[in-house]
């Protein structure tokens, strides 16, 4: 608990940086340089020009409602993997004998058990989302009221009066179901992506036994357990940018038109529902607005503010 929330303090300033590009605030203006092909192109500030704007409104705002809603499945991410991760089963020792009957073979998890361990973890995901989501959008605003200057949410507690006010109960949910949607797809593709490799890469490139080496084949026991956990980390970065758009209108939706100037005009139109969001950026070519904070090249036909 302690390492995440000392984790999530130093990733504020970032978040912080990350929002405000997603919401379209642009506080500088674009200016000419050569992408990595050497050709002339205009950009966008990348994190640390922005961020040196923006450090006097306090990089750490909305740190408060941020702790509990940035580490929230924290507690969660354990639950159904005391067995085996999908498709990173424990090896057995290869210094204790082997049992009469037991197989040589190192054992791998099946495709019904990285369903059942995957659908385990969906549930607890799910759940540690819906109740941490009203945290996430508390802290989503008191970022975005940078933009106005504005004091609207100057507090965790003054902020759940407000929105319950000014909204009701759903308001507490914006943006909840493309955030859903992201994190369970995510987290199959992360798994599933996972469980193949593992299954029909690693497994099948060390099939051979190789005696100068060990009984367990080419690679050694640990060696091979650390190249599954390698894979897991590999799909789940790989995961993550594909379902980046589900995060941007997640984001996108939790601060629109909530009386806060980033979710008005001219930085953000009035969405009717995430799915006109979703379609609004698809036709803007926006889709990645934020993804990445070094490289920024401005979109063809995008117009943006700036001061």
């Amino acid at each position: 608990v302690l390492l995440g929330s000392g984790l999530t303090v130093l990733s504020q300033p970032l978040m912080y940086v990350k929002v405000l590009v997603q919401v379209g605030y642009e506080p500088l203006p674009p200016t000419l340089g050569r992408n990595i092909f050497g050709r002339q192109v205009y950009q966008l500030p990348g994190l640390f020009a922005y961020g040196r704007t923006a450090r006097h409104s306090g990089l750490w705002r909305g740190r408060g409602a941020a702790e509990p809603a940035l580490g929230d499945r924290d507690p969660f991410r354990g639950v159904g993997r005391e067995r085996c991760l999908p498709g990173v089963c424990p090896l057995p020792d290869a210094s204790s004998p082997l049992q009469p009957g037991a197989s040589k073979k190192e054992p791998v998890s099946s495709l019904e058990q990285v369903l059942k361990e995957t659908s385990r973890e969906m549930v607890a995901r799910s759940a540690a989302t819906l109740i941490t989501h009203p945290f996430h959008v508390i802290t989503l605003r008191c970022m975005v009221q940078f933009i106005g200057r504005e004091t609207k949410y100057s507090g965790t507690l003054s902020a759940f009066a407000t929105i319950y006010r000014e909204e009701g109960v759903l308001g507490f949910f914006a943006g909840l179901i493309p955030r859903l949607l992201g994190d369970i797809l995510s987290l199959w593709l992360c798994n599933m992506l996972a469980y193949l490799i593992n299954t029909y890469a690693l497994e099948n490139g060390v099939r051979a036994p190789q005696p100068a080496q060990g009984a367990w084949g080419g690679l050694g026991v640990s060696t091979m357990t650390e190249m599954k956990s390698y894979s897991q980390a590999v799909t789940g970065f790989f995961a993550s940018m594909l379902t980046y758009p589900f995060v941007l209108v997640s984001n996108l939706m939790a601060v629109n038109n909530c009386g806060l100037a980033g979710g008005l005009l001219p930085y953000a139109p009035t969405y009717s529902s995430w799915l006109d969001c979703w379609s609004q950026l698809h036709r803007e070519g926006n889709m990645s607005r934020g993804n990445s904070l070094f490289f920024r090249k401005v979109p063809a036909g995008k117009r943006y503010v700036w001061e």
